[in-house]
């Protein structure tokens, strides 16, 4: 163990972990892939098959070329470290991610390199990066197993004269599983030897695959991929190496640092020397695979894309052939993420064993292997209502419906684009990159696309190849001497003048030298390096300007650490609503959404913590940027603009990595012979030896650089001990720590280890109880959000949700509910998992309903016509899942699935019925076990039932989610009037008419037909209703209408609306109006249909206010007289109600008509002011009223007028008469018949609209009318009262008072 212990005690400094091989272990021979067998397990148990009998025989189909076998980790050096323990199963399987594959002479064996990381539980990384070659097969049993095998499945595919394919499968996944291995011959079937994909040990040369694998802790790929390629010509060179190969894996495992923060480490390869650097403490995190690969391959504006739809945490399945590229995005992606991190799923390569984890209900970011050919549309994934899928090799990527766009979009990309052309990348996708090729071409790169110049390249590599030396020692010693040789440079500086040309200098120099005596790939690192950093500063500079200011909405609460990790769930970490109401109006949605994602959570939370501990690094490096920014703006108004702010700082970051590699910092100790026993790991061109594991087990002890780590790694033991009983149990710690940061957090990454069924059902379990928590945070947040927003409107602390806001809250309720109906999908069907299930139920009760009309002959309904003449007027709408479902199919401007779905589900949410539809459409058990599996969320009985509880919670508040969202369809509206049946005066001879406005317009005049009552009629919709303007034209006999109110209804949403009238429509009764405004106001539903929900809904939430103050005005109790206070304390309501209005954001404020002209409104309290005091009733009961008091004082202004006496009187007092007079008879030859209180009303709403009101007041109350009309302790006598009115009205002059048309319709003013 000694050694074990020496090799871990510099770890976390070294600069790779292990040394790994993989390949065929010769001793235990051909194995078929046992990862393969799960996967037929999985896919039969999928499609319903026995699985046990499907996984149980050999795949004879399939040519043993293309089949996958077992391959093995063979050794890996040292046996393990302690700061990162060796995962056998997750390397191997990420190694050789198909298992082996195996090639004859004919088919194309190039070399391969790919990456893959492994994500620990705690969310640190560890990065591999792999050198996969071919070497030739030596075992005579595994050549005749080959024998064999091929000869087996000739005798059952006698036809088979090409190999068979097997994308023609039905199940795409199937197809999928069966063809990974093929993708990285993409011309293997033309090439092929005249068997064609045969095998005939007498003649072929059979080769297998190997893998060489760094591990290391930091992303190093340059670096690592050079040493791995060296080792390789090392093996495949003529002559051995310089030192035995042992030498160069025991130098990176054991001599070589990594370079500490800031500084640039030289390290030696087999033949050339290795440069890496990495950033200082305030520079953006090492990221070193090339980001301008990503550009090229999906474009800048894909790329954007794809990037809003990472920060928005949607799932995100990456396809293509190749591993690297894979692996190239997928960490570009996440790297431009800066200062966030990607909390969820993260498996940039997914095994083909693991492909059942493409049904994970959760935001996922996975790489999927494509085979070549492989037809996009034959892909059927498990899920894809939210989903972002990217064919990589296609260049293409299709995006989910419906998201917000990244703020300033098309400036980022024509920042970025710039960019690009700096380098010469052209910021369309698909351009191949116009960089110089590494040694090791990828797949899909110009060889394969172009197969008719892979003869010119080849004659090319082998060229490279002499040139790149496998030098023997003489000759090594001779390079070694003369690089960095200043007599040298002195030559070639003299050779070139002259003219010479230096080919055998060259030739011993390694591969070609560039500008500043670095070779061409050297060069292009650099160039990579720089293209990243400005790159990712573009990204990051957008991120500080808008998160510029997060600090001052961070709520710090908890006294200590342990406090808060303890109510980490209970507690807001960030005030929301004052963040956004902070933020330019263009960048809401997509703020709005992005602040409820777990990484921005994340991000507040290590914000928070950072007072207790120390800052995370990406977190300190964002907030040392900020507080740069703020000091050379001092809070420009710039911060909170919305104009585009280009990156300054470009050329810097480029300089400090050139600066970096220009002058090396560091060297690492050289390659040097080790103490090995003599004839061990005899060098045989081709093979790669066994090594001697005694040396590579054991560090060196000798080494300054291990001991000053192990010492200071010492001293960190002690100071941790110190400190671990003042601070909280790590262990607590962490625990509390994935507890408080919710889902997702811990399946970080999918066990690449046991894959056993029982482990597949363990990680299904973990995602029903993920999805569980997530259901309940969201309801709890919509409710917490929602009953803070009416609580503001009773009067109690700030407003803390925007329309926006509950927007994006619904939006992720509509994204988890899909989530929860695609997981455990049997058979997928559309886009929308819930709306498939919804349409199978659809169909089912259809052919019900169909059955059981043939069944029975037609009854008349008689209870049910009975039950709607007991309720007044209403008949009342039945609650059905099919009925919601015919009106969404109707609306023609819904094209998909998804779309229909999300509409569904708002449309639920605002009739209170969600739960319960969602409870009917799961108690078809027959159904739901047909389309699910035994593991899926809904087919949990217990999980299913809180589920629905949950969602029975959001009945206790209002939403109108689908009235406010679907602004254009057509709704049909159900209007009733209903009369005060005194004497005959139900019915009238007149031609009655409606006119129904809302807040999004009005439905025009409707007629009524004669004595009917009721009408229904279609129009686009109105949002919600406000008024109703009811009349008649006076005809026949029986003329006079005593209305008692008019209700309207929408037919989709259920949304009943009561107009109160009580009031008489004629002439010469009551005010002698033909034509009524009535304000409208939602009605409770009543008993009967909450007995139809099966379940009581809570009644629509009033404030307890509200009512109270309605007792204070009822206009319509004449008889009713408020005392002056109660007069007074309405009037100041109704004024603080409108000036709250006003305070509101301008989507979110409802309808000012209500406020003005309704029950509590402005007008009523008004008109009680004015009815105080006031000699109404007068000699045979003819009734006076406030309007013929108004005229009166008018008539009399207009005669002073006439006899002069008004010259006298001030200018001004001069000008208001005249608009009080223009105002008054304006009102009167309108061509409307709307009655004496209708003028008074649309007199005080004109008057608050143009800011006249308290210039008119001075005049009536100074007018002599009054004395004659007012007893002497009516109000508006009372001067001091007066003048507290008008300060009071004063107050609604700060406001821009719009009135609603239905209100002025006929006045021209």
């Amino acid at each position: 163990m000694s050694g074990t212990n020496a090799a871990s005690g510099a770890a976390p400094c070294r600069f790779a972990h292990y040394f790994v091989i993989c390949g065929i272990d010769t001793e235990t021979g051909l194995e078929p892939d046992e990862l393969a067998a799960l996967y037929q397990w999985l896919e039969a148990d999928r499609q319903g098959r026995d699985p046990d009998t499907a996984a149980a025989g050999e795949n004879f189909e399939q040519s043993p070329l293309k089949r996958t076998f077992k391959s093995k980790v063979l050794a890996h050096y040292p046996e393990n470290v302690e700061w990162n323990p060796f995962d056998q199963d997750a390397v191997n399987m990420l190694c050789m991610p198909k298992g082996l594959s195996f090639r004859t002479q004919a088919d194309s064996r190039e070399p391969q390199f790919h990456s893959f990381l492994i994500t620990r539980e705690d969310g640190s990384r560890t990065y591999g990066f792999v050198h996969t070659f071919y070497e030739e097969v030596t075992s005579p049993q595994i050549c005749s197993a080959m024998q064999t095998l091929y000869q087996m499945h000739q005798a059952e595919n006698p036809s088979s004269a090409t190999p068979s394919s097997s994308s023609s499968s039905s199940s795409s996944m199937d197809s999928l599983a069966s063809s990974l291995d093929e993708a990285d011959s993409p011309s293997s079937s033309s090439c092929r030897s005249a068997a064609c994909g045969g095998y005939d040990a007498s003649r072929d040369t059979l080769y297998v695959s190997k893998a060489l694998c760094l591990i290391t802790p930091m992303p190093f790929m340059h670096a690592c991929r050079r040493f791995l390629s060296q080792v390789h010509r090392a093996v495949a060179a003529a002559a051995p190496p310089p030192l035995p190969l042992e030498s160069y894996v025991h130098n990176i495992l054991y001599e070589v640092p990594l370079p500490p923060p800031g500084r640039s480490l030289k390290f030696h390869g087999v033949y050339e020397p290795i440069v890496c650097q990495r950033p200082g403490p305030g520079e953006l995190p090492l990221a070193d695979f090339p980001l301008g690969q990503t550009f090229t391959l999906l474009g800048v504006e894909n790329l954007v894309q794809l990037f809003n739809c990472t920060l928005l945490e949607m799932q995100i399945l990456l396809y293509s052939q190749d591993y690297q590229r894979l692996m190239t995005v997928a960490e570009g992606i996440t790297t431009l993420l800066f200062p966030f991190q990607w909390q969820h799923v993260y498996v940039p390569i997914l095994p083909a064993s693991l492909l059942h984890f493409l049904d994970a209900p959760v935001p996922y970011l996975m790489g999927l292997q494509s085979k070549e050919g492989t037809d996009r549309s034959k892909l059927e994934l498990p899920q894809e209502a939210n989903l972002c899928f990217v064919d990589i090799d296609n260049h293409c990527i299709e995006l989910p419906e419906d998201f917000p766009q990244f703020p300033n979009k098309p400036e980022l990309i024509q920042e970025l684009s710039e960019v690009l052309l700096r380098y010469g990348i052209s910021p369309v996708g698909g351009a191949p990159p116009t960089s110089v090729p590494t040694s090791t071409t990828t797949p899909g790169s110009v060889s394969t696309r172009h197969p008719g110049l892979k003869s010119q390249q080849a004659l090319r590599e082998l060229e490279d190849d002499g040139r790149n030396g496998n030098l023997g020692g003489e000759q090594l010693a001779v390079l070694d001497l003369l690089q960095g040789n200043a007599t040298l440079e002195r030559l070639q500086a003299l050779a070139k003048r002259t003219g010479v040309r230096v080919e055998a200098l060259r030739g011993v120099g390694g591969e070609g030298e560039a500008q500043g005596g670095r070779t061409a790939v050297e060069e292009e690192e650099l160039r990579n390096a720089k293209l990243n950093v400005q790159l990712r500063e573009v990204f990051a500079s957008r991120f500080t300007t808008m998160f510029a200011d997060y600090e001052a909405f961070v709520i710090q609460s908890a006294p200590d650490l342990e406090s808060w990790l303890t109510n980490r769930e209970q507690m807001h970490n960030f005030d929301k609503a004052s963040f956004l109401s902070d933020q330019p109006e263009p960048y809401l949605p997509f703020l709005s959404h992005f602040i409820e994602t777990q990484m921005f959570a994340t991000f507040i939370d290590n914000k928070i913590m950072s007072q207790w501990e120390e800052k995370e690094p990406l977190l300190r490096v964002f907030d040392g940027r900020i507080n740069k920014a703020r000091l050379y703006n001092v809070r420009a108004p710039s911060l909170r603009s919305s104009n585009y702010q280009r990156c300054t700082i470009l050329k810097e970051s480029a300089q400090a990595i050139e600066q970096r590699l220009l002058k090396i910092d560091h060297t690492a100790i050289h390659p040097h012979l080790l103490d090995m026993k003599i004839g061990q790991g005899k060098y045989e061109q081709g093979f790669f030896p066994k090594l001697q594991s005694d040396v590579l087990s054991v560090g060196p002890t000798n080494n300054k650089w291990s001991n000053r780590t192990a010492t200071a790694q010492r001293r960190k033991d002690r100071h941790r001990q110190q400190t671990e009983h003042l601070t909280l149990d790590n262990d607590l710690k962490e625990k509390y720590m994935q507890e408080a940061r919710s889902l997702g957090k811990n399946l970080r990454q999918p066990k690449l280890s046991d894959l056993s069924p029982a482990v597949i059902a363990q990680t299904n379990w973990k995602f029903v109880e993920g999805l569980l928590k997530e259901c309940r945070m969201k309801t709890k947040r919509m409710l917490v959000e929602k009953m803070g927003r009416e609580a503001v409107e009773l009067g109690h602390g700030e407003a803390n949700i925007t329309g926006l806001e509950e927007n994006t809250l619904i939006a992720s309720l509509c994204d988890l509910l899909e989530r929860i109906w695609s997981h455990g999908l049997q058979v997928k069907q559309g886009k929308s998992a819930l709306w498939s299930h919804l349409l199978h139920y659809q169909a089912r009760e259809e052919k019900l309903e169909q059955q059981q009309q043939q069944a029975e002959s037609p009854v008349s309904n008689g209870p049910e016509r009975r039950k709607s003449e007991s309720s007044i007027g209403m008949p009342s709408l039945r609650a059905s899942v099919i009925q919601d479902m015919r009106h969404i199919q109707s609306m023609g401007a819904i094209k998909t699935d998804v779309g229909r779905a999300r509409a569904w589900i708002r449309l639920s949410l605002e009739k209170k019925l969600l739960s319960q539809h969602l409870k009917q459409l799961l108690s078809r058990q027959a159904l739901t076990k047909k389309l699910y599996k035994r593991y899926a969320f809904l087919r949990c009985e217990e999980e299913k039932e809180q589920f629905l509880f949950h969602l029975l919670s959001l009945n206790t508040v209002d939403y109108f989610c689908f009235t406010s969202v679907f602004t254009t369809i057509m709704i049909p509206y159900r209007a009733v009037i209903i009369p005060i049946k005194k004497l005959s005066n139900a019915m009238t001879t007149s031609n009655p008419w409606v006119c129904v406005s809302g807040e999004l317009g009005d439905s025009g005049v409707r007629q009524i037909t004669k004595n009917v009552l009721e009408m229904t009629f279609d129009c686009q919709n109105l949002g919600k209703l406000t008024t109703v303007q009811l009349g008649h034209d006076n005809s026949g006999l029986l003329a006079k209408w005593l209305v008692d109110c008019v209700m309207v209804r929408n037919e989709i949403t259920g949304h009943t609306y009561k107009f109160p009238c009580g009031r008489w429509l004629g002439k010469g009764v009551d005010d002698g109006s033909l034509e009524r405004v009535l304000i409208g106001e939602l009605a409770l539903p009543n008993a009967d249909e909450d007995c139809g929900r099966g379940c009581r809904t809570p009644d629509m939430q009033h404030s307890p206010g509200q009512t109270r103050r309605s007792s204070i005005t009822s206009m319509g109790g004449r008889g009713y007289k408020p005392t002056s206070a109660q007069i007074q304390e309405a009037i100041g309501e109704a004024v603080n109600i409108i000036c709250k209005h006003f305070h509101k954001p301008e989507k979110e404020r409802g309808s000012l008509t209500i406020l003005l002209c309704g029950e509590v409104g402005l007008v009523g309290a008004l008109e009680q002011f004015f009815h105080n005091g006031f000699k109404s009733a007068r000699l045979f009961q003819k009734t006076v009223f406030v309007w013929d008091f108004v005229e009166k004082a008018v008539a009399y202004m207009e005669s002073a007028d006439q006899m002069g006496d008004m010259q006298e009187t001030a200018e001004p007092l001069g000008l208001t008469c005249v608009s009080l007079c223009h105002y008054v008879s304006a009102i009167n030859s309108s061509p409307r018949n709307i009655g004496k209180d209708g003028k008074f009303q649309l007199l005080v709403c004109l008057g608050a609209r143009d800011r006249l009101l308290i210039q008119w007041l001075p005049l009536l109350v100074e007018c002599p009318v009054i004395q004659r009309m007012y007893e002497e302790s009516a109000l508006l006598r009372d001067r001091t009262t007066v003048n507290a009115l008008i300060a009071v009205l004063q107050t609604l002059h700060d406001f821009p008072i719009t009135l609603e048309a239905s209100l002025v319709k006929g006045i021209d003013l």
